[in-house]
């Protein structure tokens, strides 16, 4: 398959939608409260929504085999840190919704989860 640009922005676009829907309709209070933790089972529970979201996304692209699983393992790692370090930092500072402090800290977690999804399309681009 010859992947062009459109197939790549087809992807982040399919990546961008997942995270909206995961990040801001699925989760639940299991998935929201303690995430200061760093082993919390709520929050392997969100990441693997996401990893379900992925998985689909590169389905629907007809893209799957050891490539997408090598993704989903790389996610998981990465998903799972980012929200951990927003949690930890935000509990560690008490950022509430009316500290700007609060927002540039989801500022950042939500370009890097962006930032990994650019990763994940130029992944398939150039090994593909």
């Amino acid at each position: 398959m010859v992947i062009g640009a459109v197939d790549v922005l087809a992807l982040v676009l399919l990546l961008q939608a997942k995270h909206l829907v995961a990040d801001f309709y699925l989760q639940n209070q299991f998935m929201l409260s303690g995430r200061n933790r760093y082993f919390h089972a709520g929050r392997a529970t969100h990441v693997l929504i996401h990893l379900a979201g992925t998985a689909l996304s590169f389905a629907l692209l007809g893209i799957g085999g050891a490539f997408v699983a090598m993704i989903l393992l790389a996610e998981f790692i990465v998903h799972y840190h980012i929200d951990w370090a927003k949690s930890a930092v935000g509990e560690h500072y008490g950022f509430k919704p009316d500290m700007p402090e609060y927002w540039h800290a989801l500022g950042l977690d939500q370009a890097l989860h962006q930032i990994t999804y650019l990763g994940m399309a130029a992944a398939w681009y150039l090994l593909s």
